[in-house]
């Protein structure tokens, strides 16, 4: 037989058992389907953790408290010592290989302006932090340390908050010196960042205040944030009770970075007199930790996906043979009239591509309405041409997997035995 006549001859069969192939499809629609969103929503998750450092040169190495020491005493519960504010900010006129060290707190608060209110991260920090997070306002100007020891109530909005509260994305300058309210207290509008773009974190900004870029937080200076903001404070310059605060040194050269840790590491336990209490690390590794926890959540859904697809080419098997039960005398015929087993196994492999490729087609058609519906879940998603192909190629794979073994059956068969089925 010629290609076309086997092609025509494997299409005629597939037509011939519509519902039978559509409820096959369906499996592979699904899987090709769920590949792609796995591998869309994987890379938003991605393009979320790098937006989120890439304020970070290569030289910063970020200090997070650690393990907390509790201990009974007479005055009842100490959580040992802190690294303060003021301590912190030492570091550079102490290291050697140091040279700049900001603070920041952050705490979940709603902003109000008028009628118009959301839930975001409201960041306390320092002038330093500013500097090495290279944030710039694009209207107004930016707080000093000075604001936060005068214990100013002002605010830098980012881009993201400003177009929600003020409505007029067009005229934002205008806005400068009004007043919005932060945890029911009137803060006045001292600047608004430039606009970051990209996702940087969660793109439900303002909904529930765990998006991580910019553009979707508020600052004030830190000093404020711990008398207003965060909590109680655990002492002057001390760290909130209720609020993450962390700090971020610069060192002096990327060659210097490992050094500039370790002085760190010694600075720190002077002060609080263990190496638990904080931890150290440079951005590089940091963003590298995050990206792991986002590969290893991918390949988790990779793997539903992957069964899915299994569960499907099982289907495709169990069709083909059916289909080759069915067909026993039509193998038959074709046999004694000189049909090759390559002819036999190339229809009915053909039969399974034709499946495998429909369903990969259609998985591929409807994850163009994926990112209409994700978004009612604030679920981001990165559309892909390797999430696309790697969707319908899986798919295909499945079909010639599966669909192998049956034609390979349909194949072997004698004429004789074929003829005289029943």
């Amino acid at each position: 037989m010629k290609p076309l006549e086997i092609a025509r001859s494997a299409i005629l069969s597939v037509a011939s058992n519509k519902f039978r192939v559509a409820l096959t499809s369906l499996g592979i629609i699904i899987g090709s389907f769920t590949i792609i969103m796995v591998v869309g929503i994987g890379k938003a998750s991605e393009d979320a953790i790098t937006e989120q450092y890439k304020r970070l040169s290569v030289e910063t190495i970020t200090i997070t408290r650690g393990q907390v020491t509790v201990s009974m005493g007479r005055g009842g519960i100490s959580m040992g010592k802190s690294l303060t504010k003021d301590l912190a900010l030492e570091m550079p006129d102490s290291l050697a290989h140091i040279k700049n060290v900001g603070a920041s707190t952050s705490t979940s608060s709603p902003v109000a302006y008028g009628s118009d209110s959301m839930t975001v991260q409201v960041q306390g920090i320092s002038a330093s932090y500013a500097d090495i997070t290279h944030l710039t306002t694009s209207y107004g100007e930016f707080f000093t340390d000075d604001d936060g020891i005068l214990r100013s109530k002002v605010a830098v909005l980012g881009y993201n908050v400003a177009v929600t509260l003020f409505g007029d994305e067009e005229d934002l300058e205008s806005f400068i010196g009004e007043k919005v309210l932060i945890k029911g207290l009137s803060f006045e509008v001292l600047g608004i960042l430039e606009r970051i773009g990209g996702t940087g974190g969660v793109s439900s900004a303002g909904r529930s205040g765990s998006s991580t870029s910019p553009d979707d937080m508020v600052y004030i200076p830190y000093d404020v944030a711990l008398k207003y903001t965060s909590g109680p404070s655990g002492g002057r310059g001390g760290i909130s009770s209720s609020a993450t605060t962390t700090f971020v040194a610069l060192a002096s050269s990327i060659s210097d970075v490992n050094t500039a840790i370790e002085e760190v590491k010694e600075y720190i336990f002077d002060v609080v007199g263990d190496y638990t209490s904080y931890n150290v690390t440079d951005s590089g590794s940091t963003l590298s930790s995050a990206l792991e926890t986002s590969n290893t959540m991918s390949t988790l859904l990779m793997v539903v996906a992957a069964i899915v697809l299994i569960v499907s080419g099982i289907g495709i098997m169990n069709v083909l043979m059916v289909a080759v039960k069915e067909r026993t005398k039509e193998i038959g015929i074709l046999k004694s009239m000189g049909a090759s087993r390559r002819v036999i196994l190339s229809e009915f492999l053909l039969e399974a591509v034709i499946i495998s490729v429909v369903g990969g087609l259609l998985g591929v058609l409807l994850s163009y309405f994926a990112p209409a519906f994700l978004s009612y879940l604030n679920v981001d998603y990165a559309a892909s041409f390797q999430g696309l192909m790697l969707g319908f190629l899986f798919s295909v794979a499945t079909g010639v997997f599966f669909g192998y073994y049956p034609a390979y059956k349909a194949s072997k068969l004698k004429p004789i035995e074929a003829l005289n089925a029943e």
